[in-house]
């Protein structure tokens, strides 16, 4: 599919969008919590996963056997509440631009179904479940999560300055790295830094490809991208990226002494990254949306890696 494609699927309202049309919300939730429902993003849990995976993984490491299931579950709510909390605010931040952008156009906001002070009282609702939830921590690990707001305050604000937005994403939703250590350890280290900068290197590969989806309107509005700056040079840098996330990831795993297991998992965990990163169309959108979302299975196997590395 060419760019002339592209512009032609642009002129047909309604032909994608990421919001589902037989989703369980249209279904079965109450027509007035619908437009919250959405605006929390809890009908595409893939962002749930992206933001809670550096959580287990570093939960998992710095425990010496399986990790606590309290923690566990604690993180699992954390970053529900808080990856809704952080679509509310991208929303929000992005309402001008949501509307000129197909996949987006639908969403609560730019089509009028709430209002900005709405979606703000309720980002301030699940940003409170995710404080009740650190309050529950150490008072290291507290810190660490308060400082995690920076990040996601400015990085809506990153496409409209740098190329590069995506550096800043994996700079928030990876910060579970060094939350998941704290939280366990009381204290920060060598392998959850190396963890949180793989799993940047992980976020710019993954992001890239879900940039690929919105590469024609973010050019007619603005929108700058890694997707726009990469171009036809993206699958070279997609291995480069989850090349260097699988380095660092089995870097921080062996600091912290996991046996060769950790290592087996990690090399077909890595399997499915460079499955990504060859069979990528980058100008189908549907097809970017879908290895986007396979990463949930590369979660699972890194994490069961790391299990197996302390058998």
């Amino acid at each position: 599919m060419q760019y002339s494609s592209l512009m032609a699927r642009r002129e047909t309202p309604g032909s994608f969008t990421d919001i589902p049309a037989s989703g369980w919300i249209a279904r079965y939730a109450p027509m007035r919590l619908r437009p919250y429902l959405r605006l929390a993003r809890l009908d595409r849990p893939i962002g749930t996963w992206l933001l809670l995976w550096p959580c287990w993984w570093s939960l998992a490491m710095a425990s010496p056997g399986w990790p606590d299931p309290w923690l566990l579950a604690g993180f699992a709510v954390g970053a529900l509440s808080m990856r809704g909390a952080g679509c509310a605010w991208n929303d929000i931040a992005d309402r001008d631009y949501d509307g000129q952008v197909e996949r987006t156009r639908g969403r609560p906001i730019p089509s009028g179904e709430i209002s900005v002070g709405q979606a703000a009282a309720f980002m301030v609702f699940l940003a409170l479940i995710g404080l009740n939830i650190l309050l529950r921590f150490n008072a290291f690990a507290i810190g660490i999560g308060v400082m995690s707001l920076a990040p996601i305050v400015i990085y809506p604000f990153m496409k409209r300055i740098t190329w590069w937005p995506q550096i800043f994403l994996g700079v928030a939703f990876n910060w579970g790295a060094l939350l998941g250590w704290a939280a366990v350890r009381g204290d920060l280290g060598a392998a959850p830094v190396l963890l949180y900068l793989g799993g940047i290197a992980w976020t710019l590969g993954y992001d890239t490809i879900y940039a690929h989806q919105d590469k024609v309107d973010d050019a007619l509005i603005g929108i700058k991208s890694s997707a726009r700056r990469l171009g036809s040079h993206t699958r070279p840098m997609l291995w480069l990226f989850y090349g260097a996330a699988i380095i660092l990831f089995g870097l921080a795993g062996w600091l912290v002494e996991l046996q060769p297991l950790f290592l087996a998992g990690l090399a077909v965990a890595a399997l499915q990254l460079f499955w990504q990163a060859a069979q990528v169309n980058i100008n189908d959108p549907a097809d970017c949306l879908a290895k986007f979302r396979s990463n949930t299975w590369f979660g699972w196997l890194v994490f069961l890696s790391i299990l197996l590395g302390h058998a």
